[in-house]
This record gives structure tokens, sequence and C-alpha cells, in this order.
């Protein structure tokens, strides 16, 4: 009996070292782990995007089939938490959607009506802000601001 209990009291050191080398191991890099299509739906296409500094990208698609844009803002490297935002406004009709917090990969969804209607745009990672103003709009020019505070 006494080699029996030796033998699992060996073998539940070996589970134990190297369930802590595992749980020691160092992580693989992050990666971006979604995709505008995948936070807004698979029916939304990217029509415009916007890089927010090296941190990431500020995504606007549009849904053709019910006339609504989302953007959301993906960031580059996913991790511990930042502050990070998405929102969209369609000036013709104020309509206004918009998502702040805390997060490790992304902000948004947020959606809002603008068929045939200019589109104005933007998101945040950390302290680096984008806004696209005029969006999709034919012949008007679009303009972007990013900035960091």
């Amino acid at each position: 009996m006494s080699f029996n209990r030796s033998v699992l009291t060996a073998a539940a050191f070996a589970a134990l070292a190297v369930g802590t080398t595992t749980a020691l191991a160092a992580p693989a890099s992050a990666a971006p782990n979604t995709t505008a299509q995948k936070v807004c739906g698979s029916a939304y296409k990217t029509v415009n995007s916007a890089p927010v500094g090296s941190l990431g990208t500020v995504y606007l698609t549009y849904n053709s089939s019910n006339g609504k844009n989302c953007v959301a803002t993906i960031r580059t490297n996913p991790g511990t938490v930042l502050d990070m935002s998405a929102y969209v406004y369609i000036p013709d009709t104020d309509e206004y959607d918009e998502d702040f917090g805390q997060y490790t990969s992304y902000a948004g969804p947020v959606y809002a009506y603008g068929k045939s209607h200019c589109v104005t745009w933007g998101g945040s990672i950390s302290n680096v802000y984008v806004q696209v103003t005029g969006s999709n709009c034919a012949a008007l020019k679009e303009h972007r601001t990013t900035f960091t505070r």
C-alpha cells in the first residue's frame, strides 16, 4: 500500500509542477481579436475608417438593408483595460449614439439611421481622439481631426 501512496504523491507533485509552469508562462503577444463585422453584425460593411494613432482604428460600417450606420473602435493590441469610446451622429436628424468605458479590445457598437445623410463619427483609445465630420456625403469633402489630451 505504501508503494501506491508514493506513486500517487509523485504524480500529484508532477501535475502541480506542470500546472505551475503553465501558469507562470509568458502570455502570447496580443493581436486584434475582432473585426468591425463581428462587433456590428455580418450585414454591416466597412465604408470608412480612421486610425487612432498607433493604438487602433475606428470603423464606420453601413447596412444597406436597414439604412443604419454602425461605429466600432478596435484596438490594435488588446490587453489591459483602457478608456475607449465610439460614437455616431447624424446632423440632419439629430440621431446620436455613443459608448464610452474601459475596455480590453473594442468600444461599440453604436448605431444610427443614416441612409442618404452625412455622418459624423469617431472614437478614442486612451488619450487619442479621432473625429470625422461630413463623412459619406457624396461630393462633400469630409474633415478629419485627431488630437491627444
